[in-house]
């Protein structure tokens, strides 16, 4: 489900679950393992992009529309988790979003330190509403940490899913890239940064950061229980429950 590959001292993680690389508990689980270990492998910087034309569809619905509460809370734990490790990872991560990256998807690069999109019509955005969910307190906080209050209220009580320029021309990401070179690009920005003074750059980085990882440190740590409370209890919310059913029900029958 995770493909790793050393490029010298950068680590590139590729999701490789077909068809759409929609994050289950067991990759959430293991994207957070090798993220938290890559420094120790000798890793300095970290690409996290999706096989073939697909990035990341986000958390996988069938699997969690299976689950008991205490599985509910088991997997969205990961997700926190693995949230946790991409904003305290003490080595810079760039997203390369090669294909669609709609909610979980969107947030696994939101916090990424840069966000390279492959051009053109691939969609990216929030868009838990449109399925029957609550975005919650921690997507909103770093959405408009990166996209400013007023365009982070748009994006989520829409639920929109937006195109590559308008994606970069309200900051949601950074550069793009034809699809053959959203890679190579993504790796150019890495290095970049790995060229600079080491001291500085990792200090200067810790810094712009701090406020990203005191939020993850909250919700996976003094607050995970109200965090994982309140996620559950939107995700078993009968509307949420009925909309995201017709939602598979369509993708089943190809509509």
């Amino acid at each position: 489900m995770l493909k790793v590959e050393d490029l010298g001292d950068v680590r590139v993680l590729r999701l490789t679950r077909p068809p759409v690389n929609a994050l289950n508990q067991a990759l959430l689980e293991e994207l957070t393992a090798v993220i938290w270990e890559a420094p120790a492998a000798g890793a300095r910087g970290l690409v996290l992009t999706g096989e073939a034309d697909c990035y990341c569809a986000g958390l996988d619905v069938r699997a969690l529309i299976a689950c008991d509460a205490a599985m509910l809370t088991d997997f969205l734990g990961a997700f926190l988790d693995c949230l946790q490790a991409l904003a305290a990872s003490t080595v810079p991560v760039v997203a390369a979003i090669n294909g669609h990256s709609p909610a979980g998807g969107a947030v696994l690069a939101l916090h990424c330190d840069w966000r390279v999109m492959r051009d053109g019509e691939t969609r990216i955005g929030l868009n838990e509403v449109a399925v029957g969910l609550c975005p919650g307190p921690l997507i909103q906080a770093v959405l408009t940490q990166t996209v400013g209050p007023r365009v982070a209220a748009r994006l989520l009580t829409s639920g929109a899913l937006v195109n590559a320029a308008e994606a970069l021309s309200i900051g949601l990401v950074d550069e793009l890239a034809p699809a053959d070179e959203v890679h190579e690009v993504a790796l150019r920005w890495l290095r970049s940064r790995l060229d600079l003074p080491s001291y500085a750059y990792q200090t200067t980085r810790r810094m712009v950061r701090a406020d990203l990882v005191a939020l993850l440190d909250e919700v996976t740590g003094p607050g995970r229980r109200a965090a994982l409370d309140a996620l559950q209890r939107d995700w078993l919310h009968p509307e949420t429950r009925t909309t995201l059913e017709a939602l598979l029900l369509r993708r089943a029958s190809g509509r």
